[in-house]
């Protein structure tokens, strides 16, 4: 283990089951380094197992099925640079195994269903990122993934989806106004009638009352921009690809909105796009075309999804140099 990090940044990640928070880690660990960050599932954190939970009638997403008690003093003690005993969901079995010890790192990630459902937990995230999907792609989603690899036939996905929602609408959904910056994938608007899904419009919203944020924008600050780049600087084939900034309220917050339409036909002139963006937190011109180039076989790098979880790594890059720069600024008192 290398020795304890001055300060501890604790990151959120949000969202159902299947929404890309995996890829989104990939990308994170990718931008830190794996050794410089430790990822909690908050899984661990269930306080019924699998048949506790179906002799109790509650699902996995209901609270009452999770110990936000013993999350919000592990989560505190790591931040405050302590070991913590973390409990095991077992995913295999379905029940708790023993405990492992976890020591701080300089970044902690908490990912899963609840990480800012608890406000105690909340107020300890120095960042967190909510994924948002819309019904019509998380459905497609699951279709493609549980049919292909699980065996599973559309009306078994369906059921399921539908067995869900009503905890989802009641306690996952609404952690998305407490959230930064929410990436929410929505079917296109460019295809009439789109059934595949295979084509998004992704969305990034980022707060803009958030300190120390500066949002992402496209041309002009605070404008609202409609942006079709295809033709002479961007191979675009059908149904072409669309982006549009400007200026929006979201639960109450002022927000602004980054939006991609469509698909990079060729990721090397991503660099095009790139070069319209400010505000990335790019260390220098091109990274954000480097780092997407680099994983080219990550689901959705060649759609707005890659592309908006690279800029809310990229933030959050930037909010740790920043947390951890500040502190060691900090003149002593003698």
């Amino acid at each position: 283990m290398s020795t304890k990090p001055d300060r501890v940044v604790l990151i959120g990640v949000a969202g159902d089951s299947g929404c890309g928070k995996s890829t989104f880690l990939r990308r994170l660990a990718d931008l830190f380094g794996e050794e410089m960050m430790t990822v909690i599932c908050l899984d661990d954190y269930h306080s019924l197992d699998r048949k506790g939970r179906k002799a109790a009638g509650v699902t996995a997403l209901d609270p009452r099925a999770n110990n936000f008690d013993l999350m919000y003093e592990q989560v505190k003690a790591l931040k405050e640079g302590k070991s913590v005993d973390k409990p095991i969901y077992n995913h295999e079995t379905g029940e708790l195994d023993p405990p492992e010890r976890v020591d701080p790192n300089n970044i902690i990630v908490i990912e899963g269903l609840h990480p800012i459902y608890d406000e105690r937990v909340r107020n300890l995230l120095d960042f967190s990122v909510y994924l948002d999907i819309s019904d019509e792609v998380k459905i497609a989603w699951k279709i493609q993934r549980d049919m292909a690899e699980r065996g599973h036939t559309y009306e078994d996905v369906l059921a399921s989806i539908e067995s869900r929602r009503p905890d989802f609408e009641k306690y996952i959904d609404p952690q998305k106004q407490h959230a930064d910056v929410v990436i929410q994938i929505l079917p296109t608007n460019l295809i009439k009638d789109d059934k595949e899904r295979k084509i998004l419009r992704v969305q990034l919203i980022q707060r803009n009352d958030i300190e120390g944020f500066e949002p992402v924008y496209l041309f002009d600050e605070g404008s609202t921009i409609h942006w079709t780049p295809c033709g002479r600087k961007l191979t675009c084939s059908y149904p072409g690809l669309k982006l549009f900034y400007g200026p929006d309220n979201y639960y109450g917050h002022d927000v602004s909105v980054l939006e991609v339409d469509g698909r990079f036909d060729n990721l090397e002139e991503m660099i095009y796009v790139e070069g319209h963006l400010s505000k990335t937190s790019t260390k220098y011109y091109g990274e954000l075309a480097h780092l997407l180039l680099q994983h080219k076989e990550y689901p959705g790098a060649n759609d707005g999804t890659g592309l908006f979880q690279l800029l809310v790594g990229l933030k959050m890059r930037e909010a740790y140099e920043r947390l951890t720069a500040s502190d060691s600024k900090v003149p002593v008192e003698v």
